[in-house]
């Protein structure tokens, strides 16, 4: 591997530096990284390893370089999503659900393979890689065959994100809240991830109101055609359907509180562990509260669904992505957490 970005230290600026990548094995394959989005979840894994050094990423897009031995389905020359790793042996993944892969801290969050070896070396010593199976913010990732999706010509920094950010806020409206024409979803938060949410479920031709406090964010929605508010505090109205991507207690409450008798809220975004719930109000009210990991995605199947879409002209994602360098890491960030940006896509080629 020519380059990669090294984090380490934790919020410490990043730098791009000379890495050495294994040879794929059977089941593995080696994929030259055109784009990879920035997720909060790189960020958040970024802090927790402290001084750890390590290759992050996991929404990389590319063209598949050098197949394993035992790899089929794939050819030399392909492009690819890179999508979290998954064992594809479990019940989760048998039933079509492999975002609850019985291994998947293992496989996605170990910083090594399942066996304890190492993927990449900087200066001769092991860092942390393997992340969610790929660690692509570099130049080229080796990945499980089973992450990689062939998507064909569609550019790689619109293709990129559907590895996990895209697919997230698309799958928990197509496969868990399933909202339809005369539904009014609410979603909370219009980062990366909820905005992905808005454009789908205006897809399916459902009203959509969106809280977030980011104006630009808001603007964007409205755009699109959504109704926009900057707080959960502001009028508004019920809806059969929430999705909150902040992960904040409080602000879960107020979405169920918001939710006509038999709605669903579905949970994605990380936050504390804890928060406080009526139940009893959940249970008079017949209310659901569930939890969604990836989208709840089968990404073979999600990724080329989300892809004809925006080749359609009915989910225009490439309105969401900003571009950068690789070099520009910590710009990138910056301009995400500040709102320039709302989806950071870095482009090794740049």
């Amino acid at each position: 591997m020519k380059a990669s970005v090294l984090l380490s230290r934790g919020t410490a600026p990043s730098a791009l530096v000379e890495a050495e990548l294994d040879d794929p094995r059977p089941h593995e394959v080696l994929v030259r990284i055109e784009a990879v989005g920035v997720c909060h979840t790189d960020l958040a894994t970024r802090k927790a390893l402290g001084d750890r050094p390590a290759v992050l990423g996991h929404e990389g897009c590319g063209v598949v370089q050098r197949l394993g031995s035992e790899v089929a389905g794939l050819e030399v020359g392909d492009r690819v999503v890179l999508s979290f790793a998954h064992c594809g042996r479990c019940a989760q993944c048998r039933s079509g659900h492999p975002a609850y892969c019985a291994l998947a801290t293992t496989l996605n969050n170990s910083g090594r393979r399942p066996d304890g070896t190492p993927t990449i070396r900087v200066d001769g010593a092991p860092v942390f890689g393997s992340f969610f199976g790929q660690s692509s913010f570099a130049t080229a990732a080796l990945v499980d065959a089973r992450s990689c999706v062939p998507v064909g010509d569609v550019p790689p920094w619109v293709a990129a994100p559907l590895g996990c950010g895209f697919l997230t806020g698309a799958g928990s409206v197509l496969n868990v809240l399933r909202p339809g024409p005369g539904d009014r979803l609410l979603v909370v938060g219009a980062g990366a991830v909820g905005t992905a949410a808005v454009l789908t479920a205006l897809s399916e031709g459902v009203e959509v109101v969106v809280a977030e406090p980011v104006a630009a964010r808001r603007d964007l929605a409205t755009g699109f055609g959504a109704l926009a508010v900057a707080s959960l505090d502001d009028p508004l109205p019920s809806v059969t359907h929430a999705l909150d991507t902040t992960g904040r207690p409080e602000l879960l409450t107020r979405a169920l509180a918001l939710l006509q008798p038999r709605g669903t809220l579905a949970v994605v975004g990380l936050g504390p562990a804890r928060a406080e719930i009526d139940v009893r109000d959940l249970m008079l009210r017949g209310l659901q509260l569930r939890g969604c990991v990836e989208g709840d995605a089968e990404p073979s199947q999600l990724v080329p669904e989300l892809i004809g879409r925006y080749e359609k002209g009915r989910l225009p994602l490439d309105e969401l992505v900003t571009t950068y360098g690789l070099g520009e890491f910590d710009r990138a960030v910056a301009e995400q957490r500040a709102g320039r940006a709302l989806k950071a896509v870095l482009l090794p080629g740049s």
